[in-house]
């Protein structure tokens, strides 16, 4: 088998295994056992921000507020990557108002229905929830004011294809909001080599 091969099968088989701990975490099969208010304060949401959001969306993965500097204006289009049940979406559509629109975009389709369930019960009607990728985003070009992601890129094992995809969804001006995970050294091959260390 060629070295492109074992990549290829490489980067399918992390790909589902993040796919396969979302559809755990989005079916109840798996739980962060965390208080979501108190994790999501001390990563640098306001509690105004929390309260914006459905409790029922707020699942406590995040890793920051990729909000806090980005700031959605009233009337912006934001694109959030990696939407989950849509708590960041939720927060953006409070921000940008009836006159805005929100895009959530996530690759697991649970995720996905959930994050619709929630914005039809809670009327959020400019919030549109797609399946996707983000290293192909299901977004026309020169959509969004605002990319917002928070702690899913790290996630990809194609990062410079969603950067990509970002420059080309991104309206001329915009910006980008990200909160991610970076390493200060480097980790065991015992680590790299797991496939479920992506997802946990």
């Amino acid at each position: 088998m060629s070295k492109e091969s074992k990549e290829k099968i490489n980067q399918e088989t992390i790909q589902q295994s993040v796919a396969d701990f979302y559809h755990d975490i989005a079916t109840n099969k798996k739980t962060t056992n965390v208080d979501s208010d108190e994790l999501n304060q001390s990563i640098g949401y306001s509690k105004e921000e929390i309260a914006a959001a459905p409790e029922e969306a707020n699942m406590g993965l995040g890793c920051g507020n990729p909000q806090e500097k980005a700031q959605p204006q009233v009337g912006e289009v934001v694109v959030d990557l990696g939407c989950g049940k849509g708590f960041d979406a939720f927060i953006a559509a409070k921000s940008v108002g009836k006159t805005g629109q929100v895009i959530g975009i996530d690759m697991t389709m649970e995720m996905i229905r959930k994050a619709r369930e929630i914005a039809k019960k809670r009327k959020f009607t400019q919030v549109d929830f797609r399946l996707g990728e983000i290293e192909h985003l299901p977004v026309a070009d020169n959509t969004a004011d605002l990319v917002i992601s928070n702690c899913v890129i790290n996630l990809s094992t194609a990062k410079q294809q969603v950067y990509n995809e970002i420059f080309r969804i991104l309206k001329p001006g915009g910006r980008i909001g990200i909160s991610d995970i970076t390493l200060f050294e480097t980790l065991p091959d015992s680590v790299y080599e797991n496939p479920r260390m992506y997802g946990t």
